[in-house]
């Protein structure tokens, strides 16, 4: 059975490839809609997802059938992410 630790860098492996995998599809939309409007554009999309996930925790007949709960947190951890590296690139 995999410890905690092992189960963290599995979901963050995960977490990394969907990162590539938007980025080659979308470009660097992300960082390109916050340098343009900044902070708030990146509490706008967490807040979609935190939405989303609300909604999906709620029970409430979907829509889109493809996003899990567990995708869901997976885009909000890849957002924090994406986030903390604007702050810090912005110093």
């Amino acid at each position: 059975m995999a410890t905690k630790e092992e189960k963290f860098q599995a979901i963050t492996a995960d977490m990394l490839q969907t990162y590539r995998a938007k980025n080659a599809d979308y470009g660097d939309a992300f960082s390109e809609t916050y340098k343009k409007l900044g902070l708030i554009s990146a509490v706008t999309r967490i807040t979609d997802k935190t939405n989303r996930l609300v909604s999906l925790a709620s029970g409430n007949k979907q829509q889109v059938a493809d996003e899990s709960i567990e995708d869901t947190l997976k885009d909000l951890a890849n957002y924090a992410v994406m986030t903390l590296i604007e702050l810090q690139e912005g110093k």
